[in-house]
């Protein structure tokens, strides 16, 4: 999907994706434009779904309207099965699970030990030309691609802005293989190829350079295989599902897409020493972060995506405010459309506010290009409301001469004291 390809901008950047086609690599796969060329109580975060009564489609007393008094989650929490009510659990449930392994991962390889494993070697494994090559090569891709993330990765150490550039390559290749050239020939057994030559990848074994860039760097920092695992199933959704029945469907579709970028960059970018949040509320807004941008790219190619038989828009919500499939594929901006974009907009803006203060706690080196893309993202919201709602014929886009200004402006914000200091300082 077009969004996802863009959304790895949560930490990683953005821009239209090279090609990833399903030929004649080692386990099918081959990418020729990337590989080298010439040339118990939840926290905060999670609670952030209490907001969201407010977003039902019209105000409380208009008609189809929530009352303040039965606020409707993000979440389904229980399965009407006559007078045995059968509990479910949540989106938001499953992911704030894996949200917690993620930070015990993190949190163990903090915690001072007696004696640290031996680093396993990959150079052995490496394809010719060596790690430092495949390095290079995925740092020209960023560069290539995500131009203001590459220049603010350009801060961080040597060995974390490697990671960061390998991290982006896989999850550039991994959305290209349902939204690249190829795509229409890639099949759920395609997927499964992937998710295999990952856990080859993750066991030390890499196909080719670009793989061995990876491999190498979760030898190196507490980087778990399982959002990495949850990125594939999210490219199998979109092989199989263009209607998602409510919010609680898209919320683990964006997690699946966007959310997980999130949770394998945070063990690269680091929490500052200085710090004193939690690491559940740092990969909690890392989280928040993938899922706002996510969103915002439902919200931008709204019309992109009908002209391909596709409405990542929550189906419940849609005929809520009087609106159905067909108004998408006609693409008119009525006033009823108008209601329901705003409330879009709004949630997207509180998943972008939960994810600032977590921004603050990352190291000092690794805020600018998180702080860079997200002032460009939210941005994107401020261009759909410009265009009056119509992201059926109008793209929304940051300009140039707005990008270069918002470079200075994430810069400042990277200097500022973590958030769980502030209230300590006097």
């Amino acid at each position: 999907m077009q969004q996802m390809a863009t959304t790895v901008t949560l930490l990683l950047g953005a821009a239209s994706s090279p090609g990833l086609g399903d030929g004649t690599g080692r386990d099918g796969f081959q990418c020729s434009r990337l590989l080298p060329r010439r040339r118990q109580t939840r926290p905060r975060w999670v609670l952030c779904s209490l907001k969201y009564g407010c977003l039902g489609v019209g105000e409380p007393g208009e008609p189809g309207g929530r009352s303040a008094a039965s606020p409707v989650y993000s979440s389904l929490t229980v399965s009407p099965a006559g007078d045995a009510a059968v509990a479910v659990v949540s989106s938001e449930q499953k992911v704030y699970d894996v949200v917690v392994k993620q930070a015990a991962l993190l949190k163990r390889q903090l915690r001072p030990q007696q004696q640290a494993p031996p680093a396993v070697a990959r150079e052995l494994d490496a394809p010719r030309g060596g790690l430092g090559e495949a390095y290079a090569r995925c740092g020209e891709i960023c560069e290539e691609y995500a131009k203001t993330f590459y220049l603010g990765t350009l801060l961080m150490t040597e060995e974390r802005r490697r990671a960061i550039w390998a991290i982006y390559v896989w999850c550039r290749r991994t959305d290209e293989l349902v939204d690249g050239p190829n795509a229409s020939h890639i099949t759920p057994q395609a997927l499964d190829r992937w998710e295999r030559r990952l856990e080859d990848l993750f066991a030390g074994r890499p196909y080719d350079m670009l793989d061995a860039a990876l491999s190498d760097t979760i030898t190196k920092f507490p980087i778990d295989i399982q959002p990495f695992k949850d990125m594939i199933d999210g490219m199998r959704t979109d092989l199989k599902k263009a209607r998602y029945k409510n919010f609680d469907e898209l919320y683990m579709y964006c997690y699946y897409v966007a959310g997980t970028v999130g949770l394998m960059s945070v063990p690269v970018m680091g929490i500052a020493p200085e710090s004193k949040a939690t690491a559940e509320s740092v990969y909690g807004a890392a989280l928040a972060l993938g899922l706002a941008n996510q969103l915002t790219n439902i919200l931008r190619d709204v019309g992109e995506d009908a002209r391909r038989g596709r409405i990542y828009l929550p189906q419940d919500e849609l005929a809520e405010a009087g609106l159905s499939d067909e108004d998408i594929f006609k693409g008119v901006v009525t006033e009823k459309w108008r209601k329901f974009m705003k409330r879009q907009i709004k949630r997207a803006r509180m998943f972008f506010t939960e994810a600032e203060q977590g921004v603050t706690e990352l190291r000092k080196e690794s805020r600018w290009p998180v702080w860079a893309s997200m002032l460009l993202y939210r941005q994107i919201l401020d261009e759909i409301e410009a265009n009056d709602y119509n992201n059926f014929t109008k793209r929304a886009y940051v300009g140039k001469a707005k990008k270069v200004l918002a470079l200075p402006v994430a810069y400042g914000k990277s200097l500022l004291l973590p958030y769980s200091l502030r209230n300590n300082q006097t």
